[in-house]
């Protein structure tokens, strides 16, 4: 196959440490956005605290459901089968006394903390997170667990650049990234599995760079035989995202077709090729690099 030699041209010696300007200890995901109410529990007993003074307002009772309101804008109520009480802050977050512990809300338990806010008179739920377990999630969520560890590497990596790049593209909102195919699928614990718990691990800290920066990793299902330049899609040239052979002849075009197609990553898995070699066939020139372990673990 021509890629094999590019690719390992390009796996020379390009291993570096990437050390972010700002700290990401956790990424925040917008779950439940602009609600009347919502919602939230958490599988050990917590505390609700209020962001502004660090001080609890509230306890949270082990697998107890609350339902949270706004009342006014700078105000929730709190209710549950115990009762009710109201909380004089308009940003807080629920976070269990032990850190293993889980929360609820949305339909789905979550590793992390919740951040509840009322905003305007509606509640939004933000996940804060460690990046590796909101990776956890993502990779079954967006490839089947079953596929060749190669291909879910790679799809480990493409997930944690696109969510390193666009860390703050929500910004405006309180949050990075949202729960759905609009960034990056996130369906809390339910979706993990030792396959792909274990190409997170493997794979720890790693992105992909242009240019010393962590690059958008787009990725999509299919390409029916080769991918789409950036240009054609988008109107704009993205050097690291050209047209290049997608190896999924075998299957139409679905989604956008830009950068690597999983379908592609997997077959090139099977013929043998490492989640280095799918990744540096789909984004032309990049590196690899890793983040400061201080960042992600």
């Amino acid at each position: 196959m021509n890629i094999m030699r590019k690719i390992f041209l390009l796996l020379t010696g390009i291993l570096i440490t990437f050390t972010m300007a700002t700290p990401s200890y956790a990424i925040k995901i917008g779950l439940c956005l602009n609600q009347p109410s919502v919602q939230v529990s958490a599988s050990e007993e917590a505390q609700m605290i209020d962001v502004k003074t660090n001080k609890q307002v509230c306890v949270i009772h082990k697998m107890l459901m609350y339902e949270i309101t706004p009342l006014g804008n700078d105000k929730m109520v709190v209710r549950s089968n115990w009762g009710q009480c109201t909380v004089y802050t308009n940003n807080a977050v629920i976070k269990p006394y032990n850190t293993s512990a889980c929360v609820y809300t949305k339909g789905n338990w979550y590793r992390g903390i919740l951040r509840v806010e009322n905003r305007d008179g509606v509640i939004s739920v933000i996940n804060d997170v460690c990046l590796e377990n909101y990776l956890q999630s993502v990779v079954p969520s967006e490839m089947p667990p079953s596929w060749e560890t190669e291909a879910l590497k790679a799809q480990a990596i493409a997930a944690r650049t696109y969510a390193i790049a666009n860390m703050g593209k929500h910004g405006k909102d309180g949050f990075d990234l949202v729960d759905t195919q609009m960034d990056q699928v996130y369906n809390g614990v339910k979706a993990e599995y030792p396959t792909t718990n274990r190409a997170v691990k493997d794979t720890a800290g790693i992105i992909l760079t242009y240019n010393n920066k962590p690059i958008s990793a787009m990725y999509s299902s299919s390409a029916g035989g080769k991918t789409v330049a950036a240009s054609d899609s988008f109107g704009y040239d993205v050097p690291y995202l050209q047209s290049v052979a997608s190896y999924d002849d075998d299957y139409p075009k679905f989604g956008h077709g830009v950068g690597m197609t999983q379908h592609g990553a997997r077959n090139l898995a099977k013929m043998g090729n490492n989640a280095y070699q799918i990744l540096a066939h789909f984004y032309n020139n990049i590196q690899f690099a890793k983040l400061n372990p201080v960042y992600y673990k």
